[in-house]
């Protein structure tokens, strides 16, 4: 593996592997030859979707143990079922963590989220037409979550406030205010 920058990753092996993460340690080559070690916890990659009803978006407050706090946020999930498509994956986390079935689904852009340290990729969907489900919420997190539905007028206000801290929602968020 290789990129026009003369590095390349000459091994790995796992150190840890825990449900859907593993923690790999890589052997680097640099341009010059020299070899370094780093980590990578390697990630199946995820999908968010940005759900717009009419003029309000709708997020979740949901509590993220990482960080001990609740973060506003889009629904989201990983791709975690076999050969599902990502924009599949995206509407089935809609109806789970919001209860909203989407008439139009759309992907967006894709992102790396933290490249530093994980190949976690994000694939970005915009939803309408929405039309209420039951929700089916999966785990302790998503079934306390809190839906919250904002203003599009207000999006940049609550971004600004400092309302909205996750990354992949203020991606959604930023791609939105450049259409409106």
């Amino acid at each position: 593996m290789g990129d026009e920058h003369g590095f390349r990753i000459d091994g790995s092996r796992t150190l840890a592997a825990h449900g859907f993460l593993r923690l790999e340690l890589l052997d680097v080559v640099g341009p010059t030859g020299d070899h370094v070690e780093r980590l990578a916890i390697r990630h199946p990659g995820a999908v968010a979707v940005l759900p717009i009803d009419v003029d309000e978006v709708v997020l979740m407050r949901q509590f993220r143990a990482p960080l001990g706090d609740a973060l506003l946020e889009v629904p989201a999930g990983k791709l975690d079922v076999t050969d599902e498509p990502p924009i599949e994956t995206a509407a089935r986390e809609l109806e789970e963590e919001v209860g909203l079935r989407a008439g139009r689904i759309e992907p967006v852009l894709g992102f790396w989220t933290t490249p530093g340290f994980t190949d976690e990729f994000i694939h970005l969907f915009v939803a309408t037409d929405l039309t209420p489900v039951a929700a089916r919420p999966h785990g302790l997190e998503e079934t306390a979550a809190d839906i919250v539905r904002i203003p599009i007028r207000d999006v940049e206000r609550a971004i600004a406030a400092g309302e909205i801290r996750d990354v992949k929602t203020l991606v959604a968020l930023q791609w939105l205010l450049l259409r409106v």
